[in-house]
Parts: C-alpha cells; structure tokens; sequence
C-alpha cells in the first residue's frame, strides 16, 4: 500500500494519521480539511474557547510542525468535489489525488433553524465549528439578551456561558424535558434546578414558530404564542452525519456511513470513523457522537487499514462543563429501566441499570463515582444498587478486574 488519503482535519482524522505513522506506515500520507486551520479540538469551543479562557494554540490538537515532521500532506482549505472509486481518486478543486485507501472521517453538520421562520437572520448562530464561534463570541455582552434554542449538552453549555457572560438568558426545549434524548428525568432535574438557580429561563415543552428581526434577529415567537426579545439566537438542535460525498460516491448510508465491525464500508478501499460512521453493535447499528470514538475508532481503522483485522468495541465516555461542574458520562443508557442516585452532597451520581445490569454512569462532580463506574461497566460486573445508593459504602473493592 503507498496511499493513504484522509479526508476530515478534525478529531478523527488526525488521530487516523497519528496511529498510521505510529504503526509504521511509511508510504504517502494525506490529510485533507476544509477548514483553514489544521486539526483542533471541538468540545473547549463551546465551553473555554467560547469564554475567552483557552487560545488557538491550546485548541490544536498538535503544533502544525508535527504534520510536516510526520510526513503529512496537510492540505488545509480544500473542500473535497467527489471520490472516483473506479479510478481511486479523491478529486479536489484543483486536480486529483489517487488513494490505494480512503478514511472518510467527514465529521457532522449542525442542525440550522429553518429560512422559513428567519433562521436566517443575523445573530442567529449554531456552535460547531471554529468559526461559528469567533462570530458568535463578540455578541456575548452583558445585558444582552440570547435565545437558546434546543436543550441538550450544546445548548445548556451556550446557556452557561452566556450567563457566565452577564447576559439574560431564555432556554426552550420542545420535548417536555430538557437532555430528554440522552438522559435519564434525574439527570434533567439535576440540571434544570442548576440552570434555573444561575438564571436561566427554562422553558420546556414549547417549540420555536418564528424569528423576528429585518437584518439582525430581534425577537422570537414562540409555539405557546409568547413573544420575548433577544439579541442573539443560538440554535443546539442537534447535528447529522455529514455522508453527502460519501453517498455521491454510492457508498451504503444507514444512520451515517455505514462500515462493518474493522471501519471498512461498502466500498473495500474505503473506510470511515468519527461521527459520520455507523457500526455495529450488541446486534444493532450505532453512531457514536463523542472525542472518545472519533479518536478509538480512527485508530482501530488505521490498524485495520494495515491489515490488522481487529474489531472495534467501543467504551463510551462523554463529558460537559456547566458553571461550576463537571459531568462525566461512561457508557451507553440505552434501554435502561432503573436509575439509582447515589447523593454525596457536591458529589452526585445518577447510575443505570437495564435488568439488572450496570450500563451507565452520569456523575455530576464525582469523578471518583465516574472512574469506578466506567471500570465496572467493562468488566462487566454489576454492583447492587442498594450499596450505589449509599454514598458511605465504599464501592472500589467491588472492582476485581
């Protein structure tokens, strides 16, 4: 094998480069991004970034330097127009270049309030990308007033920052609970009472109708009939895998770009990792949203790119700044039927069990609670709930792994 093209500068992307190098492959390697900056962590950009307390620099995941000293063909600014599997080129604005293997590490695309109720107004904002936060972050004044749109992790860490800021701040959520989607009532109870206590206006159960505003958004209509007025909207309503080049080139789409259990696709020479890939798992197919699975899929794929042949098990972890703390997520809740709350005071945790079995763990500042559950969550063992509820019972001796 000689060439190896990247496609997508993000988490993914670099560490697919950084493990193919680490393992030895010595061949052409090329990492293509769109954006202009070379790969840079997304999760501060909400949080740090956002605040002013974290630079560009500090956002790389790796001093530009370390792509030229790793033989990287860092190609910055170029959009990718199409893949030609039959002749196994990647074809750019200018010119073409040939791949003996393809990684599609293509990432997401924010979920954007439709033209239709002015989604298109100015200060109208959505948090993904670099520059989506450089222009939203001069609106961020005291005494202005922002419109959440949406109340997920995205969402509820903008209303944190905002009010961190000095703004007034408005959250509507149209599922009747805020985190509906990925977490349990308790851990919405949690952080709704966290929210409501810094000054957030939560308002659940209500849907945006209309944006009001001639060049810049001045005002919002509401699903109830309330009007409020707002000086900035940011919109955390969620993202789609970004599959457009992937499915132009015929390659199979199911809930992102869908690979096998190595990261391969329907196309042999093409492989995919990231948010924008779907894999199988525990007999269904999944997609993973997290840094977690961008970086540990990315570097199975690289190894099976060599020839590995090593399947990919995920160990979910997720994690969210909102004021003053820290929420720390190991494993997947899905099916859950019983959580159990172990409450130290400052130190929180909301444990799941689906039949019985440990699954998950959200820990709000209780990164002891995090550690052990996510150890007992891979090695499979499933503490009882009434010694998790007891925040005196020391649960560490219970991990023999």
């Amino acid at each position: 094998m000689k060439n190896i093209v990247v496609i997508g500068a993000g988490q993914a992307g670099a560490a697919c480069v950084a493990k193919l190098r680490g393992l030895g492959f010595d061949g052409a390697l090329t990492l293509i991004g769109e954006e202009p900056v070379p790969p840079y962590q997304r999760p501060p950009l909400s949080k740090a970034y956002l605040l002013g307390e974290m630079g560009l620099e500090r956002l790389l995941l790796r001093p530009e330097s370390y792509y030229r000293e790793a033989a990287v063909d860092l190609r910055l600014g170029q959009p990718v127009r199409g893949i030609d599997t039959a002749t196994r080129q990647v074809i750019l604005g200018e010119g073409a270049i040939p791949y003996d293997a393809l990684v599609l590490a293509t990432g997401s695309v924010p979920r954007r309030l439709p033209a239709a109720i002015e989604g298109d107004l100015g200060c109208v904002h959505v948090v993904r990308g670099l520059a989506d936060v450089d222009v939203m972050a001069p609106g961020l004044q005291p005494g202005r007033r922002a419109l959440i749109v949406g109340g997920g992790y995205i969402g509820l860490e903008a209303a944190a920052v905002a009010r961190k800021r000095g703004m007034e701040v408005t959250l509507i959520e149209m599922a009747p609970r805020i985190l509906q989607r990925v977490a349990a009532p308790e851990t919405s109870e949690y952080f709704r009472a966290l929210h409501r206590a810094h000054g957030v206006d939560i308002r659940e159960g209500v849907g945006l109708t209309q944006l009001v505003g001639t060049d810049h958004v001045t005002g919002a209509v509401l699903a109830d009939g309330a009007a409020i007025a707002c000086d900035m909207v940011i919109a955390g309503i969620g993202i789609a895998p970004a599959t457009a080049l992937a499915a132009a080139a015929g390659l199979m789409i199911e809930n992102g770009i869908a690979t096998d259990e190595e990261g391969r696709t329907s196309d042999p020479a093409i492989w995919a990792a990231g948010d924008c890939a779907s894999f199988p798992y525990q007999g269904a197919r999944i997609r993973l949203e997290s840094v977690q699975n961008a970086i540990d899929q990315a570097e199975t794929v690289a190894k099976n790119i060599l020839g590995a042949h090593e399947p990919y098990r995920p160990e979910p972890w997720f994690w969210s700044d909102q004021y003053d703390v820290k929420l720390q997520i190991a494993g997947l809740n899905t099916g859950y039927d019983r959580v159990v709350i172990r409450d130290g005071g400052n130190a929180r945790s909301h444990w799941y069990y689906a039949q019985g079995r440990l699954v998950a763990v959200d820990a709000m500042n209780d990164p002891r609670g995090y550690m052990i559950g996510k150890r007992l969550i891979a090695a499979g063992v499933s503490p009882d709930p009434a010694l998790v509820a007891d925040p005196a019972q020391n649960l560490k001796p219970l991990f023999q792994g």
